[in-house]
């Protein structure tokens, strides 16, 4: 099969095969449309790869494949995360655990641990 060939399979056939969450990024509204969800303490961790983004996190009862912005109180940064994992357990106030990538986003990587607010932005 030539380039060609290829190129009209992909297009044809390429949705069908897509594995990403019925979710994506870009569905999601910019603002959130609910109130404050939670208060409380992000750390970060390596993550958990996920195949539709890098911005994962770990919650302890939202459901896997929920879309959260997380909000860091001290500065107003905020990331859209998807929550892949559970955590954390350490207790002391922690409501998340961000991936690497989300973490370094919200600009917290430094400081290990920040107050942060949670919004639901989608379910699955």
């Amino acid at each position: 099969m030539n380039w060609r060939g290829w190129l009209l399979a992909a297009a044809l056939f390429g949705p069908m095969l897509s594995t990403a969450s019925a979710v994506s990024p870009s569905s999601i509204p910019a603002k959130p449309q609910s109130r404050i969800f939670q208060r409380g303490y992000a750390a970060y961790y390596g993550g958990r790869p996920d195949r539709s983004t890098r911005m994962t996190a770990a919650h302890l009862s939202l459901p896997l494949g929920t879309w959260v912005r997380v909000t860091a109180t001290a500065t107003g940064r905020s990331v859209v995360v998807k929550i892949n994992d559970r955590g954390p357990f350490g207790g002391g106030g922690r409501i998340i655990d961000l991936s690497t990538t989300a973490a370094r986003a919200l600009g917290i990587t430094r400081q290990g641990v920040a107050p942060v607010t949670l919004s639901i932005l989608a379910r699955p």
